[in-house]
Order: C-alpha cells, then sequence, then structure tokens
C-alpha cells in the first residue's frame, strides 16, 4: 500500500516544466512560479504558497515559513553533497532566492 501512495505523490509533479511556465529557470531563481503553485495545489488539494523572498517578511507567518523552508533544505543540502557543490544546482538556487 505505502508504495502506491509513494507513486501518486511521485506523479503530482509529473507534466510540470520550465517550458510550461510550471517552475522557474535556475537564473531565475528556481523553484515554482504562481501559475505551478496553483496547478500543483488543483491536482493534490494542497495549500502550497510561492516563495518568501522579501527581505524583512511582513508577517510572522511568512518569517516562520522561510524559516521552516530553509531548515528543510538545508537538510536536503546534506542529503545531496553534489547538488550542494554546485552553485547552479536548483537546490542553491532556490535558498537564494529564499534569502537562505
Amino acid at each position: 500500500m505505502t508504495s502506491k501512495v509513494r507513486q501518486t505523490k511521485r506523479d503530482t509533479m509529473k507534466g510540470m516544466s520550465i517550458k510550461s511556465g510550471d517552475k522557474r529557470s535556475t537564473k531565475s531563481g528556481a523553484g515554482m512560479t504562481a501559475k505551478g503553485v496553483a496547478k500543483y495545489n488543483k491536482r493534490t488539494g494542497g495549500n502550497l504558497k510561492t516563495a518568501v523572498t522579501e527581505s524583512n517578511p511582513s508577517s510572522k507567518a511568512r518569517a516562520a515559513r522561510r524559516k521552516s523552508y530553509c531548515a528543510r533544505s538545508a537538510g536536503q543540502m546534506k542529503k545531496f553533497p553534489k547538488a550542494a557543490n554546485d552553485p547552479n544546482s536548483r537546490l542553491r538556487q532556490a535558498r537564494r532566492r529564499w534569502k537562505c
């Protein structure tokens, strides 16, 4: 049963690409666009939000979201050292956009 759940989670990003406007290129900061977030939420029924890119977030909730993202992505840096060492990797570019 768990493999079935994993498969559906994996499929949620299927068909989402830079060309279709769902993801940003690494040059423009990686991550998902507002269009991509809306598409993802429609598919999954989720409540995903776009990146917090302000220097000083206007609310505590936005600041907490940034702090949480930065902590999670720091774990990804440990898990994928190859991406962590490449300054142009999607992971590094997204962290830069979130100001981690």
